[in-house]
């Protein structure tokens, strides 16, 4: 079981390394391809939009697939993708093969991480995820400051990186990654997107959007944020990413644990009411390399508690429909994701290199009064988990 996980953890890796590694290299693209930084980082927003539109589509047109097969196929596209972003001779074609790149992402990810839930008991979801999330989160620690320190003079560089992690992730799914249960039902996309009726998704997903757009407001316009302290050089940018990425698998693995042990409600509402105080505190921590290398370990450490717990939260509202659940989750984190390329452009023209960071602290403080509002007690009390028991019980593995 743990080495089926550890496989799945290997796509995220491929696939976190490519989100997140345009953000140690937006001046490098923007000077090659002649734009400003703020359009470059659109490429973010582009990526991160078709990924969320795209993540219920492909879901229901390959419901009826072997999730193998799904996994597989997936992969082929992201790696693909990658290729022909190494090699885009201008802005317009990087955008289109960003469009394909999470093609291949918005069918990995969510089936991944439906999966995960599928092979373990009720009782081990939060850990379960955190091993699957772990491929993001070492992708952070290992992937980003490796491709940002790859790139640092030729960003393409960076881009065959993520091509290669791709082909790995494709030859380690596909040698030893035995067949997975195929899922009872294949769902349409009405209903797929028919949960989003119900209140409580809803919540999870509105609280899930904003969080991601909180966090990344400023992470996408990392260099930006932290011009000061590194002056420009790359080599410090690594450290500080680095630095960030290590806090990343800390965070994730405990907040697995945090969630097993507290549920999902009270890791969201610490976490992120200390990440407000994280982010509020920013334009000062930022300024120096050595406090820009303190808020680089906490900040991350937090952000990603938060990440689990929002996965675990809305797979344990209805367990036997997790895969559906956790798409629509998918869906959320990468419109956030997506509207925080413009709202991070749009903060920094409004308020500067420094300030703009306030606006993320800001959208944290929304986020958690949405997750105090739709996790409250009362809503627990009428979850249908509680009224029938044996819902909970019911065997995962069938919807994965």
């Amino acid at each position: 079981m743990r080495l089926r996980l550890l496989l799945l953890a290997l796509g995220t890796f491929a696939v976190g390394t490519d989100g997140m590694v345009m953000a140690g290299i937006l001046p490098l693209i923007a000077r090659d391809l002649d734009v400003s930084i703020s359009v470059a980082g659109q490429a973010v927003t582009v990526f991160a939009l078709t990924y969320a539109v795209l993540a219920p589509v492909l879901a229901a047109a390959t419901a009826r697939w072997p999730r193998r097969r799904t996994l597989l196929v997936a992969l082929t596209v992201f790696t693909l993708a990658n290729c022909l972003t190494a090699l885009a001779p201008s802005y317009g074609t990087l955008l289109a093969t960003r469009v394909l790149a999470a093609a291949g992402a918005a069918l990995y990810t969510p089936t991944a991480n439906g999966v995960a839930t599928g092979l373990v008991p009720p009782e081990r979801r939060g850990r379960a995820i955190a091993v699957v999330m772990g491929g993001l989160t070492v992708a952070t620690a290992l992937g980003v400051p490796l491709g940002t320190w790859i790139g640092r003079t030729d960003w393409r560089l960076t881009m065959w990186l993520v091509t290669g992690l791709g082909v790995a992730a494709f030859a380690g799914l596909g040698l030893m990654l035995r067949e997975l249960p195929q899922p009872a039902a294949a769902l349409t996309l009405r209903d797929r997107v028919t949960p989003l009726a119900n209140p409580r998704v809803l919540g999870a997903a509105l609280t899930t959007f904003l969080v991601f757009l909180a966090i990344q407001t400023s992470f996408i316009y990392y260099t930006v944020a932290t011009h000061a302290a590194t002056g420009g050089d790359q080599d410090r940018l690594t450290l500080l990413l680095l630095v960030s990425g290590i806090a990343s698998v800390g965070g994730s693995s405990i907040g697995g644990r945090l969630v097993d042990k507290w549920g999902p409600r009270v890791v969201i509402l610490t976490s992120s009411a200390a990440y407000v105080v994280l982010a509020a505190a920013s334009p000062w921590t930022l300024r120096t390399m050595p406090t820009a290398l303190v808020a680089s370990a906490l900040t991350p450490l937090v952000g990603w508690g938060i990440a689990v717990a929002l996965i675990t939260r809305v797979a344990s509202l209805d367990p036997p429909n997790a895969p559906v659940l956790v798409s629509l989750n998918s869906s959320a984190l990468y419109l956030g994701m997506a509207a925080a390329g413009g709202t991070g452009s749009l903060a920094i023209a409004l308020f500067g290199d420094r300030w703009f960071l306030l606006v993320g602290a800001g959208l944290m403080v929304l986020a958690t009064v949405v997750a105090a509002v739709t996790t409250r007690e009362r809503a627990r009390a009428r979850d249908p988990r509680h009224l029938a028991p044996e819902v909970t019980n019911s065997p995962a593995g069938s919807t994965t």
